[in-house]
């Protein structure tokens, strides 16, 4: 009986780990099976999912894809290697680069991301503090809000400017998070389809029934530059995809760069004016009550 279990899917660099480990087990001379029975042995919890499943009957592809994440182009690599015959330690290892560099660059984005990201978030709590600061000078700040009438009106449209400022800073950020999935993969697949000595348009069809992204132009660009130069296309779409990674890194660093001044759209928009009518409002109104009280 096959076990499922709810799990989060592996990070692309434990799954680069783990394939490189079976690069180097495969090209020691193991077969595929075995391959997978050493590294289960190892300890390696994946590898043993994957070897579990096999034995209660399932195909290694099928059984790689299902671990989901980054394991999905793994299986859709080890397919197509499988199908046209293509080195299969050789179509590990350049999969396997492909996982860390993408993950290097999920990584490099993320940790950019971090610093404007939380600043965002810390002042929108600057008008919240503030109502604190008030009363710790002596102003009654929030009886202020809740019990005057304008004072209602500063706590209503100061409430509303804090949420607009919370939606609108974390639009911001997803937006300049990193797009999912491994930037030039569709040129890895194509480049193992190709080293098996499939013809392009296999090659095409092979990596759509993968899974995979479509070929785009530069992809396009690469094959005809292949046919009409009369030189393998292997080591082109290799190098396509390390450019793909390469932009894919540079474009995060850029929005990551960018998100820095548009987080101050909000700031000056909403978070300001939010802590003006709740700080530094209630403050006036207490200090005009008390000077009406006295005359």
């Amino acid at each position: 009986m096959r076990r499922r279990t709810a799990r989060a899917a592996p990070s692309a660099d434990e799954a680069a780990s783990t394939v490189l480990r079976l690069a180097v087990l495969l090209q020691a001379g193991l077969a595929p099976a075995r391959a997978w029975a050493v590294a289960a042995d190892s300890g390696d919890r994946v590898a043993g999912r994957i070897h579990a499943a096999f034995q209660d009957g399932d195909a290694l592809s099928a059984a790689i894809a299902r671990q989901g994440g980054a394991w999905t182009s793994v299986g859709a690599a080890w397919t197509i290697a499988t199908t046209v015959g293509a080195p299969l330690a050789d179509s590990l290892r350049s999969i396997a680069a492909a996982l860390r560099d993408a993950q290097e660059t999920s990584d490099d984005i993320r940790v950019t991301l971090a610093e404007p990201a939380g600043t965002a978030r810390l002042l929108t709590w600057l008008p919240l503090a503030a109502i604190a600061l008030g009363a710790a000078l002596g102003f009654d700040t929030f009886a202020t809000l809740v019990t005057e009438p304008l004072g209602l009106a500063c706590l209503a449209a100061g409430g509303l400017l804090l949420v607009v400022a919370h939606r609108w800073t974390s639009a911001l950020v997803r937006k300049a998070q990193p797009e999912p999935g491994i930037p030039g993969l569709a040129a890895e697949l194509f480049a193992i389809a190709l080293s098996g000595g499939a013809s392009i348009e296999r090659a095409r069809s092979l990596v759509a029934a993968a899974g995979a992204p479509d070929a785009d132009s530069s992809i396009d660009e690469v094959l005809l530059l292949s046919q009409s130069a009369g030189v393998p296309a292997v080591e082109l779409l290799k190098a396509t995809a390390a450019l793909a990674r390469h932009r894919a890194r540079v474009d995060g660093r850029v929005r990551a760069a960018r998100l820095s001044s548009r987080l101050l759209l909000p700031l000056g928009a909403c978070t300001l004016p939010a802590f003006l009518l709740l700080g530094v409002a209630p403050m006036l109104l207490g200090v005009m009550s008390t000077m009406s009280f006295s005359l």
